[in-house]
């Protein structure tokens, strides 16, 4: 099976801020979200929308800045942690851009991240 779309990221600087806003446009986050550095929203359909703090986004892109990176990403679902190999190693052949290579990141995915064309994020990632 191929990728499928999952979730929209974003990188935001001040998460109680976030929450505040788009609970205002009626997404549901857990109470207590304002002190995490990573929140999700299930949207209707079941794409979720990730918040992630700027610290958090360094903790696995050290070089990480607003400014000089995108703060959106898109993420794709792989069904396997091969998969998420497969996937990354087809793209970079095909002349993509790869952002950081496949890890096993400490949250319990395979993770791997590509650019886009324009240079938007693309996260690929399955359950370890």
């Amino acid at each position: 099976m191929s990728p499928r779309f999952d979730a929209l990221g974003v990188v935001v600087s001040d998460m109680a801020r976030s929450l505040a806003f788009y609970r205002q446009l009626g997404l549901e986050f857990p109470d207590g979200a304002e002190a995490e550095g990573h929140v999700e929203a299930t949207l209707p359909g079941g794409l979720r929308l990730m918040l992630d703090s700027e610290d958090v986004v360094r903790s696995f892109d050290a070089g990480w800045e607003r400014g000089n990176a995108t703060s959106i990403s898109f993420a794709f679902l792989c069904d396997s942690p091969a998969d998420v190999d497969r996937t990354y190693a087809e793209l970079t052949r095909a002349g993509y851009q790869g952002h950081k290579e496949p890890w096993d990141a400490f949250w319990g995915q395979r993770y791997a991240q590509v650019k886009d064309p324009d240079g938007h994020g693309v996260d690929l990632f399955a359950p370890l």
